[in-house]
Order: structure tokens, then C-alpha cells, then sequence
């Protein structure tokens, strides 16, 4: 019985990313012992049949806190922001979770072995969207004399969904948390201050967005237990390019001593004019190599 999953969503226009996700992780030997799961959130019945010869279970994803109907009429792929909240309920059988979005893709298993170890004892395993030239997320406009507008991932959101100015302006300038990689014990807390916080910040503001403000409040509000891991453990490729090992055909961070990514996320989208990366295997970009010279390609897993 495999005890640890990992777990992701996607629906039909993903699916091609995320079929990409799962190989990525069944060419590691050790991936045999640990499960792999998918929610459902619109697939075809063609993407299933796929899929299924090659994870263990495949469960439709649900509206797990209701959600007013005008706000996701036509957006099945938006109840990634609401199950991912509850994967013990769907996925019952296992000790360790490990959530990756389907436009991440793994690249080096030690990265899966700290997500597993980093969650023991019910802590949160997770990065922060900030490290060495990363983009900053966090700005301030100053107005006159000590007056200051700010404008923060954090903030916004937090305003935007009226949980309350205090709380609002804790999260001002927290180092924000994103919630595309992350891993949970199946009996930690954290599910527990996460919904709580969720089914707050769905009432009012976007529901894209919702979960990754609710999980940041859980950390920075309610205090939960975190393992911050390092950033190659979820690379944020929108936030900085990495650069490309050639003697060792692999991705790696830009500056020394030039880790190995160990799970490359194309969150937000990697464009070349309006073509995005994740939904274009056509896109390829030039990134800098350790030899300094420049090298065309795609970030995608295998191309």
C-alpha cells in the first residue's frame, strides 16, 4: 500500500501539461512507491482513458464550499481553487499529500523527498515567491511626506476579499506564499485553518487567487507550523528564467552555486508575443546557459 500521493487538476486544455506533470514524475525509479491522483475538473472522456493507465485514481473535482453560480458558470478549472483545500477528503487512503499544479513539472526527485520529509509533524511544506533576483511583488508609491500607497499581491486580494484591514495589513508585506506546490500530513491542522480561512475569502473576493490569500493567512495569521523549502524546490520561471546546464541537460538556478531545479512551474505563463508556453508546444524562448551563451528552448517537460 503506497502511503505518500501527489496529487494535481486539470481539465481539457491542460490536460496535455498535465500528462507531461506525470511523466515527469514516473521516470524516477522511486516514484513506483508513491501514489499519483487526479481531480478531474473537465477532461475528456479520451484524456481519462490515458491517464488511467498510468496513475492510480482519478476522482471529479467538486465545488467543495459553495460558490455563487455567476462567478464560475463556464469555469470548471477554477474548482482547483477550492478542492485543493480538501484532498484528504477525495484521496482518503494516504499519510503524506503532495500537491503540484499541472504547469509544473519535476525535474529532480530530491525536490519530491523534501516536500515529504518538510510536512512531518503537521507543518505546511512550501516556498516563498521571493529570493535572489526574483521579481518584486511588493511596491510602494510614496505620496507625500510619510504617506505611502501600497500595492502587494497580499494586499490586494486581502482588501479585495474584506476579511478585515488588520489582517489586510498583516499580509502587506509577508513574503508571499504561492500555493501551486505544496505538501500536508493527512491529519495536519492545516486543512483545517485553510478551509476555514477559504470559505472567508471566497464571500467576497475573485475566486481565482482565493486559495493561495487563504493559505497565506494560515501561515501569517493563524500561525501554522511551515518548513519553508528552498526556491528550486518550486521555480517560478514568470519570476526569473533559469539557466541551462548543458553538460548535464538540465535546468538550473541562475546564480551560483547553480542548484538543480528540482520542480520548474510555469505559473503565469512563459509568452513570446501572445503565445503562451503552456497551451503552445511550438513556443520556445532563449535562456542563458553556464557557458554564458544563449540557448533556444522550451521549458516544458521533454521538448
Amino acid at each position: 500500500m503506497k502511503k505518500n500521493v501527489i496529487v494535481s487538476l486539470a481539465d481539457s486544455n491542460y490536460f496535455e501539461l498535465l500528462n507531461e506533470l506525470v511523466d515527469s514524475i514516473k521516470i524516477f525509479e522511486k516514484s513506483k512507491d508513491i501514489a499519483i491522483c487526479i481531480l478531474d475538473a473537465g477532461l475528456t472522456k479520451d484524456q481519462k482513458t490515458i491517464l488511467s493507465k498510468k496513475v492510480d485514481e482519478i476522482k471529479s473535482a467538486e465545488w467543495d464550499i459553495e460558490v455563487s453560480s455567476f462567478k464560475v458558470k463556464g469555469k470548471e478549472w477554477l474548482k482547483s481553487q477550492v478542492s485543493r483545500a480538501f484532498l484528504p477528503k477525495y484521496f482518503p487512503n494516504y499519510e503524506k499529500y503532495l500537491w503540484i499544479d499541472c504547469d509544473a513539472w519535476v525535474n529532480d526527485w530530491n525536490s519530491v523527498e523534501l516536500y515529504f520529509k518538510a510536512c512531518e509533524d503537521g507543518k505546511l511544506g512550501i516556498t516563498q515567491s521571493i529570493g535572489p533576483g526574483y521579481k518584486i511583488i511588493s511596491k510602494v508609491n510614496w505620496l507625500f511626506g510619510k504617506i505611502a500607497l501600497i500595492k502587494s499581491q497580499n494586499f490586494k486580494h486581502a482588501v479585495k476579499s474584506k476579511i478585515g484591514l488588520e489582517k489586510a495589513r498583516k499580509l502587506a508585506f509577508a513574503p508571499h506564499i504561492n500555493i501551486g506546490v505544496f505538501s500536508l500530513e493527512k491529519n495536519s491542522p492545516g486543512w483545517t485553518s485553510w478551509q476555514k480561512n477559504l470559505k472567508q475569502t471566497l464571500k467576497s473576493g475573485n475566486i481565482f487567487g482565493s486559495e493561495g490569500l487563504a493559505i497565506n493567512m494560515s501561515v501569517y495569521i493563524d500561525n501554522l507550523d511551515t518548513e519553508f523549502l528552498p526556491l528550486n524546490c518550486n521555480w517560478i520561471a514568470s519570476n526569473l528564467l533559469p539557466k541551462f546546464d548543458e553538460g548535464q541537460n538540465t535546468f538550473v538556478e541562475p546564480y551560483l552555486p547553480n542548484k538543480k531545479i528540482g520542480i520548474l512551474h510555469l505559473a503565469a505563463g512563459i509568452w513570446d508575443g501572445n503565445k503562451d508556453m503552456r497551451t503552445n508546444k511550438d513556443v520556445k524562448i532563449k535562456i542563458q546557459s553556464l557557458k554564458n551563451d544563449f540557448v533556444t528552448k522550451s521549458l516544458r517537460f521533454g521538448l
